[in-house]
């Protein structure tokens, strides 16, 4: 019941469909039961004591078991189309609701919840729940009071027989108990994490298709997905061997019923010594006894529709359970470009260490920072607290003296551009990528940054140039191509405040490059914070930030740090070689 109150919370005005489609489900389940009446109302007529066949009151009984017989169809029939329409309201309500919250999600979330995760979650269960409301949720009614008709009819007849036909129904019953109790519902969770995760496994394989082409591995490489199929796979069988014998008595007792009226019916005749009336009566009991069977495997079936609903709504509700990051009532402006971490402390959810403790600096405007540390140190947690990915849980992040909680997301994405590691291209023309985040920059503008950023040759090697359409069904552009493409956006946009994080990390030589080049047209004059991987590209920053386990242990210039002969020493000579190292092995190679 609580599923369908909240399965109700969907239809949007349309919460009449399901109490409609309930009510003429339960009205065609006891409209179909009529024509059994009628039939053997026709048998008795032929068995009749009197000798005398009335061939109009059987042609008038065969009527109505073809009119009552068609009318619970067509009953019934309206019954599915209520429920479909009520299905396809909710399921598409539960996709609308869970995107329009997710879009408000802090941008930290998806770091933490992989694409295929969101999208099994939201289509896969929005899918479930049309599934039960179209199909499964009509029976709901018909399996509740055809047996309860059935239970007045075989009392009415003969109490006798009756309780000889409940006989197997009762162990019957109790047998699907046992098999749709705990174990049954703990197998449904069980079997919805493994779909997610299988789901998951599997979106991260495709992607990886093109490297295990390359190294020539197999799917055996990928062991998550592999283990996940076979974990599904272990379970799946345990559980389906769990059920065999109880299945196989189960249907081995609702299907012989007939060998427990058999005896009572022979002792009956004995007994009264009516054979013809109890014949009667025992062909009805054999014609209405099979509706109790129908009705327990529709309750079963429902069971389990039930529990994947109330699942899918749960996993739902469990996604979509995130706290959005809170708007201020009365924003504020932004009147400087100065960044400033005051005291900073973050612990990402779930996690039982800080990310960060008491970090402070100040980016004053105009100038570049940057963090560099092992990974995993908080680098891009810094990064990515500016821009509000997450809310500092200790401290205060300000731009221009205003904490960055106090404006509004939309005027703080407005002065910030980012430039990450990994970089997303959508799948529509090179001209819209590059414009997307400044929809009405105009050509000239565009043709200015795309000079810029150094993408003019990418443009021009293109089939279409500027209509070409990156991704599916169109050019695929390589990992510098497509950073060049990023920088060309941001370039446009031409945020006062510039966030990048490692953004020449996988890039080849040449690529690189063109990168530094379009980033340096991209930071002049700009208040940047940056993440480098590579340390020649912050020798000539204003300060350095060296990030070790969430706090700063060093800061100054290059040649400052050098000096100290500290943390950021060590790295530099651990660089140096390094390079060396290649160089060295390259000229051997040669």
């Amino acid at each position: 019941m609580k599923t369908l109150l909240k399965l109700q919370s969907y239809m949007a005005g349309r919460s009449v469909l399901l109490p409609g489609a309930l009510l003429l489900s339960g009205l065609g389940s006891l409209v179909g039961m009529l024509p059994l009446i009628f039939i053997w109302l026709i048998v008795r007529e032929l068995f009749s004591s009197t000798g005398v066949l009335s061939q109009d009151l059987i042609s008038t009984y065969a009527w109505w078991a073809m009119g009552t017989a068609i009318g619970g169809m067509v009953i019934y029939f309206m019954a599915l189309m209520l429920s479909h329409l009520a299905a396809f309201r909710v399921e598409t309500n539960m996709r609308r609701q869970a995107m329009h919250k997710i879009v408000h999600f802090p941008l930290g979330f998806f770091d933490n919840n992989t694409s295929g995760r969101i999208r099994k979650i939201i289509d896969d269960n929005a899918a479930i729940t049309h599934l039960f409301l179209a199909h499964q949720l009509p029976d709901l009614a018909s399996s509740l009071l055809a047996p309860l008709a059935t239970l007045v009819l075989i009392f009415a007849f003969d109490w006798v027989l009756g309780l000889a036909c409940l006989v197997p129904i009762i162990f019957a019953m109790g047998i699907m108990s046992f098999m749709m109790g705990g174990k049954g519902k703990r197998f449904m969770q069980s079997y919805m994490n493994s779909l997610e995760e299988m789901n998951t496994e599997a979106v991260e394989y495709v992607r990886g298709i093109p490297v295990v082409k390359v190294f020539q591995q197999t799917v055996f490489s990928f062991k998550n997905f592999y283990n996940s199929i076979t974990r599904y796979r272990e379970m799946v069988y345990q559980f389906t061997m769990t059920w065999e014998k109880p299945m196989s008595a189960y249907t081995v007792i609702i299907h012989g019923f007939a060998y427990f009226l058999v005896p009572v019916a022979i002792l009956l005749i004995g007994y009264s010594g009516d054979m013809a009336d109890v014949l009667l009566n025992f062909v009805f009991y054999i014609l209405i006894t099979p509706i109790f069977a129908v009705s327990i495997m529709r309750s079963m079936h429902l069971n389990q529709a039930v529990g994947q609903a109330t699942e899918a709504v749960n996993r739902m509700e469990e996604l979509t359970d995130v706290k959005p990051l809170e708007e201020a009532t009365e924003p504020k402006s932004i009147n400087g470009y100065e960044i400033e971490f005051s005291e900073v402390s973050f612990r990402y959810p779930g996690s039982e260490q800080n990310a960060l403790n008491s970090i402070s600096f100040t980016v004053p405007e105009g100038k570049t920072f940057a963090l560099v540390g092992a990974s995993g140190g908080g680098k891009t947690t810094i990064a990515r607290l500016v821009p509000r990915f997450w809310d500092a849980g200790e401290g205060r992040v300000t731009i221009g003296g205003t904490d960055v909680k106090e404006i509004a997301s939309r005027e703080l994405m407005r002065h910030i551009s980012f430039v990450f590691q990994n970089t997303r291209l959508f799948k529509t023309s090179l001209l819209e990528n590059i414009r997307y985040g400044t929809p009405g920059a105009s050509r000239e503008e565009i043709e200015r940054a795309v000079d810029l950023a150094q993408c003019r040759e990418i443009v021009d090697k293109l089939p279409e140039r500027w209509d070409t359409r990156i991704g599916t069904e169109g050019i695929y552009l390589s990992g510098g191509e497509q950073q060049r493409v990023a920088l060309a956006r941001a370039i446009l946009k031409d945020a006062p405040i510039v966030v990048l994080d490692e953004a020449t990390a996988f890039t080849d030589p040449e690529n690189e490059h063109l990168i530094q080049k379009a980033l340096g047209v991209l930071t002049r004059g700009k208040t940047v914070l940056m993440i480098a991987h590579r340390l020649t590209s912050v020798v000539n920053v204003d300060t350095i930030l060296v990030i070790k386990n969430g706090t700063i242990a060093e800061r100054g210039s290059h040649s400052e740090l050098i000096d100290k002969q500290g943390v950021y020493t060590k790295m530099w000579n651990d660089y140096q070689q390094s390079i060396q190292w290649t160089i060295e092995r390259e000229v051997k190679d040669a």
